[in-house]
């Protein structure tokens, strides 16, 4: 059975999520977030303490979704790429929070270096998928595991140059999977030729 505490602490989470994935960190509201989740601020102070103590608590909540949101198979890296396409349309907030952890906690060096191991089973995957020259070999598996990232974000929220959005034709987004599958395909293969 769920006490209304659990829910209270649940709604707060979930508001405080979509705050931060909006406006960040810094510009965040905690009047906002308890408004929206109907907890008051100083249930919100007794558990979190401060608001930058929310965001950690709401960052490691969203943890595993954010690592997790689309099934990972090293042997499918194209495949692979575009279901990470897919997820940032649909829930373009995961990749914001992660933006905004980016920019206002980690500047640098890998944003998950309190929590590699929810990575680790991915890279050994990478590793194996290499040893058997199904990936290019010669690259460190984690930094080819961001290579794909890095390529499937090309079109996400955070995109410096174009964000896709659910608006935009069905025949813009095949174009964009496809595009996706030629170049990990090509690039992260471990043959030789296409």
């Amino acid at each position: 059975m769920v006490r209304d505490g659990e829910r209270s602490r649940r709604r707060l989470l979930d508001a405080a999520a979509a705050e931060f994935a909006e406006h960040g960190i810094a510009g965040a509201r905690v009047d906002r977030i308890a408004e929206s989740s109907g907890v008051n601020k100083a249930q919100m102070y007794g558990w979190f303490g401060s608001k930058d103590g929310l965001f950690d608590a709401v960052f490691d909540d969203q943890l595993h979704r954010i690592v997790d949101t689309v099934p990972f198979d090293a042997y499918d890296l194209p495949g692979y790429a575009v279901r990470l396409y897919d997820s940032y349309l649909a829930s373009p907030e995961l990749i914001r929070l992660t933006s905004w952890n980016r920019l206002e906690r980690v500047p640098t060096g890998d944003i998950l270096q309190d929590h590699r191991a929810l990575a680790q089973d991915k890279y050994d995957a990478i590793e194996r998928a290499q040893a058997d020259g199904t990936v290019l070999a010669g690259v460190r598996p984690d930094e080819l595991y961001h290579l794909v990232i890095a390529l499937a974000g090309t079109w996400s929220p955070v995109s410096g140059t174009y964000t896709a959005s659910r608006q935009e034709s069905e025949a813009d987004h095949a174009r964009r999977r496809a595009t996706l599958r030629v170049v990990v395909r090509r690039g992260l293969s471990g043959a030789t030729t296409d």
